[in-house]
Formats: C-alpha cells, structure tokens, sequence
C-alpha cells in the first residue's frame, strides 16, 4: 500500500485523543529525540506516567496547562507502507468548528470513545460532523479499555451504538489502551476475543477513493490576466477532473461553450492537466468571464436556492431575517436562510443566493458542493454547509441555452462578418459530432 492517508481525530473531550496520537507517533519512530526529551521534562510531577503522551500534540501553552486540545494539531509521518498527515482536533464543545476544519480534507476519521463513559453528546455531533464531511470510512476506538479490564461485553455495546449512528459507512471497531499502548501498533494480548487488525495496520491497509481527477471537469476561475493585448488568461485551481487543449467546455452561468487553447504554466505550456493542479487556461473565443465563473464539463447546477446541511458554529445563533456572506468556490456572495440555527447546531435548511452559483451536490463533488457562512459585521466564519439538492431549479445543462441562440450570440459577438461565420461553422461542428 502507497500514497498519502489524511486522518483526523474526533471524539468527545478527554476521551484521550492527543494520547492516542502521541502513542501512535512514538511507537512508529515518527518523532525525533530531541521531541521525546522535550516531553519527557514537559511530563514531570503529572499523573500521565514518565511520558505525556498528549504532549506530542498539544504544543500551545494554554492547551498543556489545562490539558486539552484546543486548536487543530498537524502531524507529518510515514512509515514503510505509506505517509499519513494526521489532525488530532479538539473534542470540547466550545471547539467543535475546528474540529469540522480537521475532518473537511479527512479521508479517515478516528472516532474516540472513553470505555467507562460509552458515547457522549459530543461524540455522536463529531461522528455525524464527519459523515456530513463525506468520510466514509471510520475507526471506533474504543479507550481505555484497561480501565474496565477489557471487557468484551462494553466494547460490544459501543460498537453497536456506533453502527446505528454511522448507518451506511465503513467501519473499523478497535479495543485500545493509548496509555499502555494495546492494539495501537500490534496486536494485543490482553484482548484475545479481538481478532481485527491493530490500528496502524489498518491505516496502512484501508483503500480510499480521492481520485478527483476521475470526476468531471471543474474549474473555478480566481483571476483574469490580461498583461497585454495578446493575451487573455483564466486561473485558477482544477478541483476535479482534468482537460487538455482543445477540449470543449462550458463558461458558467452564461452557458457559452468554448474550447481550451493553451493550459500556461511558469514552467511552460501542458499537454494536459488535472486535479489539483493551479494553472491559466486560454480560451479558443472572446467571452465574458470573470471571478466566481465556472468552466466546466458535464452536467452542473446554476441556481439561487439549494437544500443544504449546515454546522453553526458561532455563539450567536444565526438570524434567518439577516443576510449573511457565503463564500462558494471563488465567488462570495450575500445570502439568507430560511430558519435559525443555535451554537454547534447541525441542521437542514434552505439557502437563497442573490446571484446565481454553480454547484454540485456535496456528495458528488466536495470542492463545488461546499460553502462557508460569514458574519458581515465580524468576518467571523460562523457556519459550514454542504448542499444536498437543488431547490425549484433546473439542472444547468437543461437550462443551457437553445443550439439557435447560441448562434445567435456567437454572430452578434463577433467582430467581422468573416469572424461570424467561422465561429458558427466551428460551433456548428461542435453541435454535429
């Protein structure tokens, strides 16, 4: 097994998240010595034992002082089967939005249970966070199970707990101990009616599905560059899918459709590029095309109302009579929601833009079926959606203008007679093939 796993922890707080994460790294040698000293001198007169294992992500003063997580921890490491990056995030209520910024780029998530405490408040909202991230694939680490003499009947219970919250995803049950390290890296003795794999096997082994490249195309445009009359370039990051010079694709949401000339690189000109790639695209045709445009292959959605699951995460509840910023790919634009949400509330509602978004279904794209809430009083980042469904809207395809008035407007648009009908011959063409 190769390639980069993105994990992140979840889970309610003390539960023992940063343990687990400081006792996966020191086991696997994924920390230098001159780390283990540092921790080692942190960890005196605490009840941890010579090492605090927590310590290895809680870097910031307040979160070893107090014993949490507050902010999102990064951690690099690799071991001979694969490379991970690894988000311990906070488990108090009070960091619940940061906890969602872990999981949004996650393709495995480690949910924590404290055996003697079962599933808490908070572990169902972060299990249920994660799943409307689009994470499919979980561990359910059931802690501490030292502290209840490994008993196979609580581990059974909280593993059938967790397969009705987590219905339909793929689930990878574990009995540990972070503290003593038992089912961490090996396989442990002291659970002998555990016959899965340990937890850095199974993170060595899982199989996950991040090819965007194999979607189709998307392309939000950030910026315009025209450093001169002979040049008019679009760039941007390719969020899925991937396009070569001379493909056919569709500006959104004016429906014109083009073809790609040149893919332009620092490094010179592509044959072809794909996710994530940033690049400047040029364009065959003159078109009107701006910031928050989308070019794009396929069929997509162009509409002002939308279902979407939304995670509130600002203390002051969200005012359905106000108008709030959402931020969707590169286009920010102002928009209401049809009720309130409270603190931390997960909840389904329906958005109105006041300008027309090109949109996928979260489930099928993440890049274009996410959005942000912003406060336009504060800037502050007050809640994270994701769009279900349309809302009274067609498709863009099938709102997509009629093959005569894109001949139309190809005519009117250009500048000579002889221009006119080269574009209505190579659009005619288009049409035929």
């Amino acid at each position: 097994m190769s390639g980069l796993l993105r994990i992140c922890t979840a889970g309610s707080v003390d539960d023992g998240k940063s343990t687990l994460i400081g006792r996966l790294l020191y086991d696997s040698r994924s920390v230098y010595e001159d780390q283990v000293h540092s921790v080692k001198v942190a960890s005196r007169n605490r009840a941890a034992g010579p090492i605090d294992f927590s310590l290895f992500t809680d870097g910031l003063k307040a979160e070893r002082e107090q014993g949490i997580t507050i902010d999102v921890a990064y951690r690099y490491f690799a071991t001979a089967r694969r490379k991970f990056i690894l988000a311990d995030t906070p488990g108090h209520e009070q960091y619940t939005r940061n906890m969602a910024t872990g999981a949004s780029t996650a393709d495995v998530a480690i949910l924590l249970v404290d055996a003697r405490h079962g599933v808490r408040v908070q572990s169902r909202r972060h299990a249920q966070i994660a799943r409307l991230l689009g994470i499919t694939d979980f561990v359910l680490a059931v802690n501490k199970m030292d502290l209840v003499d490994f008993d196979r009947g609580v581990f059974d219970d909280i593993r059938d707990e967790f397969d009705k919250i987590l219905h339909g995803a793929a689930l990878h049950p574990i009995p540990i101990s972070a503290l003593h390290g038992d089912n961490v890296i090996t396989r442990s003795e002291r659970t002998p009616w555990f016959d899965g794999a340990a937890l850095l096997d199974y993170l060595e082994s899982v199989e996950v599905d991040r090819n965007q490249s194999a979607k189709p195309f998307r392309f939000p445009v950030q910026l315009v560059l025209r450093p001169n009359h002979d040049f008019r370039g679009y760039a941007g990051q390719i969020v899925s899918g991937t396009v070569g010079p001379g493909d056919a694709v569709t500006v959104w949401p004016s429906g014109r459709t083009t073809r790609v000339k040149r893919i332009v690189t620092w490094d010179g000109d592509l044959d072809v590029a794909h996710s994530p790639m940033s690049v400047t695209l040029t364009l065959e045709d003159e078109l009107d095309i701006s910031r928050g445009d989308v070019l794009a292959v396929g069929d997509t959605h162009v509409g002002q109302r939308f279902k979407a699951e939304v995670v509130w995460m600002d203390e002051r509840p969200l005012d359905a009579g106000r108008a709030y910023l959402l931020k969707h790919t590169t286009r920010t634009v102002t928009a209401e929601v049809d009720h309130a949400l409270v603190f931390n509330q997960i909840g389904s509602v329906v958005v109105s833009t006041s300008r027309p978004l090109i949109f996928d279904r979260y489930g099928d794209n993440r890049a274009t079926g996410s959005f942000i809430l912003i406060d336009p009083a504060t800037n502050f980042t007050a809640g994270a959606g994701m769009i279900v469904d349309t809302v009274g809207e067609r498709s863009a395809m099938a709102a997509r203008p009629s093959a005569a008035e894109r001949l139309a407007r190809l005519a009117r648009a250009a500048p000579t007679d002889a221009d006119a009908v080269e574009a209505i011959r190579r659009a005619l063409e288009e049409i035929l093939t």
